[in-house]
């Protein structure tokens, strides 16, 4: 299966390696960028297309990592050619892209999956076999100032990371949002906290800012039966559960009193497996474009979280009215 790059700037360049460890052929990109094509003509020796069409017309699938603004506009002529697509996140500039993206696919029977890249990170594949049933989630996903994705807000650049997976995990609508941004060093929210309250009782509470004296990516869930941490730039995962003590067992692990009798607490270190999230994201485009089956990360998805992120914008907004 033939498929072509739009878009070889930093993550352009990330994708092109990955891309090559698929089974996807890779046949060229384009990028009206002179400097970032001339890099990628030399350095890893692609054809460069001098026009949108030109490319589409050579491939099957498309990988779509150039500006969010651009989006809406490859994506759609991609789809009206009968090409299959991946698009970076966030997935469109507005909202109503999106959802006619989402149409769009579903009527030509295309493939469309979105580069939510955290949910191909080990720590959250390695609840894929466990049961979660959150109540709370808080989430802190911080990062050092860099000018690259000043273009969209903190929420768009970082949090949507984190309102995908919160998404994935609770499967259930929200109810309602409090949030709040500043800006600091752009035109747009720079640090923002929300608040998410789902119709089930689950809240979550995220935290996202890019202007941060160090890198944090941690989500932590809180239900019932136990308390999970996961640290998405180490790669780590670590269940906490409070169980029954039998009799026999008092004087065995850590144990505390509480009013229902005394309780075990049991620290379980999930095994992680190594994984380059963003090649294994890709090959799973691979196999979805191939067969015809719904990728993990669906275009719904991308509009879903999308919709939350500018729920939030609204939020942000409506407390800075005077």
């Amino acid at each position: 299966m033939k498929i072509g790059l739009f878009g070889a700037g930093h993550l352009g360049k990330i994708h092109i390696k990955c891309i090559q460890q698929t089974p996807f052929e890779l046949v060229g990109f384009y990028d009206p960028d002179d400097k970032a094509a001339l890099h990628a003509e030399q350095h890893f020796g692609l054809k460069r297309y001098s026009d949108i069409d030109s490319l589409l017309d050579d491939v099957d699938a498309v990988d779509i990592v150039c500006p969010t603004v651009y989006h809406y506009d490859v994506a759609l002529r991609a789809c009206e050619k009968g090409k299959h697509v991946f698009l970076e996140k966030p997935v469109t500039e507005t909202v109503e892209q999106a959802h006619h993206l989402m149409e769009l696919a579903q009527k030509h029977n295309i493939v469309m999956q979105v580069g939510h890249v955290e949910r191909y990170n080990p720590a959250i594949i390695s609840l894929h076999n466990k049961i979660i049933n959150p109540r709370f989630i808080e989430g802190h996903r911080l990062a050092l100032f860099n000018p690259r994705g000043t273009d969209v807000s903190v929420v768009l650049d970082l949090m949507i990371h984190d309102l995908d997976l919160v998404l994935s995990i609770v499967k259930d609508k929200v109810k309602e949002v409090h949030a709040n941004g500043v800006s600091i060093v752009s035109s747009t929210p720079d640090i923002c906290n929300a608040r998410i309250e789902f119709e089930n009782g689950c809240v979550a509470n995220l935290t996202a800012s890019r202007i941060s004296l160090k890198n944090m990516r941690k989500l932590r869930i809180f239900q019932d039966d136990a308390y999970v941490s996961l640290d998405f730039l180490t790669k780590e995962s670590q269940m906490v559960k409070i169980d029954d003590v039998t009799e026999g067992d008092e004087n065995e692990g850590m144990t505390i009193s509480t009013n229902t009798g005394l309780k075990r607490i049991n620290i379980e270190q999930i095994p992680i497996e190594p994984v380059n999230a963003i090649e294994a994201e890709l090959s799973d485009f691979y196999i979805s474009a191939s067969t015809g089956k719904t990728p993990a990360v669906s275009i719904e998805d991308g509009y879903k979280a999308l919709h939350l992120a500018y729920w939030i914008h609204q939020k942000i907004e409506n407390q800075h009215v005077i």
